[in-house]
């Protein structure tokens, strides 16, 4: 094959790559834009494109214009302490923390902190247990049914008993974590758990069994043996599993903080339903499609580490 036509096809393939998507978020905004004009509600029309458009600049307004809050707050206290001090060099000098009220970015920030937080634990603890159920038959026999029995439920029937456990053990005059925090965190945890376990269980035990051989007949430790046969070879699996359980995690978590009423992404749009002002609706609409693309850049992160990391690339293409 000619130069130019190897050329050509790599870029009919990189345009079509970049057409195609466009051209389906084009399709998706014309649609969108269509059906929503036709919508009435109790707070008004439905919010098409142009709403969300104009609530993320006044999402961003309202940021800036509490930082600035922020910021001249501290000024104030940093000037009435020097004021202070000039008059009494004795005087301790307060410092309090400016308590106002969340921005939309706050709680991106605080909901991304939960997650990301609540997805490792989980990782320090799926991925062990992973390894060790499928390197032993008799250790799968005996935890598989606690797996099967627990994978299925739901974070809102966790949530309650999460709550309680970490509001009676929580009890820190002077806690490092806000309680809320705590909770949304463990509630993540123990969602995204099942999927890290299984597929990591599952990949340490479908090893080609000529690897498993050559470790044998070397007489590898047992360390040496997970360290450059089990994990290597179960990489694609053990990411595969934490692509799945971080996106549980992001779904859990937004349910979570919007029933328990914990800061984040969830309480945003919680609160904004129950403000009910005109524009309540494009809001909500704004946070939906904000948590719908931070769900798919934790997916997209997950997989350019999962090509980093792993000897299997097809594994990745998805």
């Amino acid at each position: 094959m000619s130069n130019n036509k190897i050329i050509g096809s790599f870029i009919s393939e990189k345009a079509q790559a970049l057409i195609l998507p466009m051209a389906g978020i084009f399709c998706f905004m014309l649609l969108w834009s269509f059906t929503a004009s036709s919508i009435d509600t109790s707070l008004g029309k439905f919010p098409g494109p142009s709403a969300v458009a104009t609530q993320v600049v006044n999402l961003i307004d309202e940021h800036n214009a509490e930082r600035d809050k922020e910021d001249a707050f501290y000024i104030r206290q940093d000037v009435r302490n020097k004021v202070r001090m000039a008059k009494d060099p004795s005087y301790q000098a307060k410092i309090r923390v400016y308590t106002g009220k969340e921005t939309f970015l706050d709680q991106i920030f605080t909901s991304l902190v939960t997650v990301i937080s609540g997805f490792l634990v989980a990782a320090v603890v799926a991925i062990p247990l992973g390894i060790a159920i499928g390197l032993s038959k008799n250790l799968n026999t005996a935890i598989n049914p606690i797996i099967q029995i627990f994978k299925p439920v739901s974070p809102l029937a966790w949530l309650p008993i999460v709550t309680m456990v970490v509001s009676a053990l929580y009890v820190s005059p002077d806690p490092m974590f806000a309680k809320s925090f705590i909770t949304s965190l463990v509630t993540v945890t123990l969602c995204s758990l099942w999927p890290m376990v299984i597929n990591t269980s599952f990949g340490v035990a479908s090893i080609n069994q000529d690897w498993v051989n050559v470790s044998k007949v070397l007489s590898l430790p047992k360390h040496v043996h997970i360290q450059k046969i089990v994990l290597p070879a179960s990489i694609p699996a053990i990411f595969t599993g934490m692509r799945m359980s971080l996106g549980i995690a992001w779904m859990v978590l937004i349910a979570a903080e919007m029933l328990a009423q914990n800061p984040g992404l969830g309480k945003f749009v919680w609160d904004e339903f129950q403000n009910g002002s005109s524009q309540s609706l494009s809001r909500i609409m704004t946070a939906v499609l904000t948590i719908g693309l931070i769900g798919y850049m934790l997916d997209r992160t997950m997989l350019q580490l999962q090509r980093m990391l792993s000897w299997d690339k097809s594994s990745s293409q998805l």
